[in-house]
């Protein structure tokens, strides 16, 4: 082989190696940075991971708030209706969390089925809810027709 053609081999074995070690390196930081959904029923089923980051959401079951008096701890269940999961949270909740609302928390799941959330996000007006949300309580059936009020 001559100079020439070694030069060049070497050329593209470094570009296609650079090129590989940034996919890998961009696909290692997506899958950290992933949060996947799952909706109470696949976390009492044992579906979702522990000790990853993941979301979870659904209906804030009516009496189920409870909020520590001397710091911003605050624990809830939330319901696709047919399962349950509780949530812990520390910090000051969305003026938009109410019972009986649909949410979505981030979190890490931990070994007690009990989602840690670091977030909790709250519908933004009366009609709306996470499409995550909606979609799961549509599978389950249990999802409650939403009326418009006014006219037209």
């Amino acid at each position: 082989m001559n100079a020439v053609r070694k030069k060049r081999l070497y050329i593209v074995l470094a570009l296609v190696a650079g090129v590989g070690i940034a996919v890998a390196l961009a696909l290692s930081a997506l899958q950290e940075n992933i949060n996947l959904f799952y909706t109470p029923t696949q976390i009492a089923n044992g579906e979702a991971p522990t000790g990853s980051r993941i979301r979870a959401g659904g209906m804030v079951e009516e009496g189920s708030l409870k909020r520590s008096g001397d710091s911003l701890s605050n624990e809830f269940v939330v319901t696709d209706f047919a399962k349950s999961v509780t949530i812990r949270y520390h910090g000051i909740l969305p003026d938009l969390f109410r019972e009986g609302q649909g949410i979505v928390a981030l979190g890490k799941l931990n070994a007690d089925g009990v989602l840690e959330a670091d977030q909790v996000l709250a519908k933004h007006d009366e009609q709306y809810m996470p499409p995550e949300v909606t979609k799961a309580l549509n599978e389950s059936g249990k999802l409650k027709p939403q009326t418009k009020e006014g006219g037209a």
